[in-house]
């Protein structure tokens, strides 16, 4: 066969390969940190950005609460999928996400607070107190301290906010006495609502969430999204689209995406490896 036709073939049948690629809408999972509307105001301007970009329609989904989030994680039902539940254990066996990007931003700790007024100022006075916790498979907010308080002898009554700021707002209620927490999103919270708190603990840093993909999505899809996204800052339009999503949290700079992959991310299986929780392993 002339070369020249074999050129064609091939330029044909990757026109008609991408031509597919983009008249297909993907699933975007967002873990549970915040209301659904908050996160539907940070979410859907940057995944509007991607599809103006690239032609791939991106679309946010989430469970009505977290269980649910990690429920489908699990089972693979998002494409792509920003969270850091279920990806590091033995449950991410089947739906094989794989990381691409991260945050381009410093790492997050876990925390345990309490309000700024609290008579309480040290870990052991928590014993057998009501502590906060957004749920059982947080990882800052739950596994990482309940590991240290395990390991320090320290019991607490455990009380579940359904969610990151659910419980911070439990905090600010004053229904729990310390609540633990995602350092980097405590601090969105404080800034927003004005609630004052002070810091009992925290914990060596983790990157925060990333962002995976689902090995269902074509290659060219996952490259097409994974560009956009990488660098998306440096692009001035992409820029103002960052700024004004963090603006509805109140995050603070820097804005944006890195390519990334899970080595980045090697301390979360080194924790499920030494930690003293149960059914939580890798």
């Amino acid at each position: 066969m002339n070369m020249s036709w074999v050129r064609k073939l091939a330029l044909v049948v990757l026109f008609l390969t991408m031509s597919w690629a983009h008249a297909e809408t993907f699933t975007f999972g967002v873990l549970n940190q915040r209301s659904p509307t908050l996160t539907a105001q940070y979410w859907n301007p940057i995944l509007d950005y991607v599809g103006k970009k690239t032609g791939v329609t991106l679309v946010m989904r989430m469970g009505k609460d977290v269980q649910e989030t990690d429920a489908m994680t699990a089972r693979g039902d998002y494409d792509f999928l920003y969270s850091n539940h279920v990806i590091f254990s033995h449950q991410n066996d089947t739906a094989g996400y794989r990381i691409i990007l991260r945050p381009n931003e410093d790492a997050i700790e876990g925390q345990i607070v309490v309000p700024v007024n609290s008579p309480i100022t040290s870990l052991s006075a928590l014993q057998n107190k009501e502590v906060g916790f957004p749920s059982k498979t947080a990882f800052v907010g739950y596994m990482v301290p309940m590991d240290h308080l395990l390991k320090n002898d320290i019991n607490v009554k455990v009380v579940l906010g359904g969610n990151q700021e659910g419980i911070m707002a439990q905090l600010k209620a004053g229904t729990v006495v310390a609540a633990a927490v995602n350092s980097r999103v405590m601090g969105e919270y404080a800034a927003r609502t004005g609630f004052q708190y002070r810091v009992l603990w925290t914990s060596p840093g983790y990157r925060n969430l990333p962002i995976s993909v689902s090995a269902k999505v074509p290659p060219s899809v996952v490259g097409l999204v994974s560009q956009a996204l990488d660098k998306m800052d440096e692009d001035p339009i992409g820029h103002a689209v960052l700024k004004a999503s963090a603006d509805v949290i109140h995050q603070s700079p820097p804005y944006g995406f890195r390519a990334s992959s899970d080595k980045d991310y090697s301390n979360y299986v080194q924790f499920y490896k030494a930690t003293v929780l149960k059914d939580v392993g890798p």
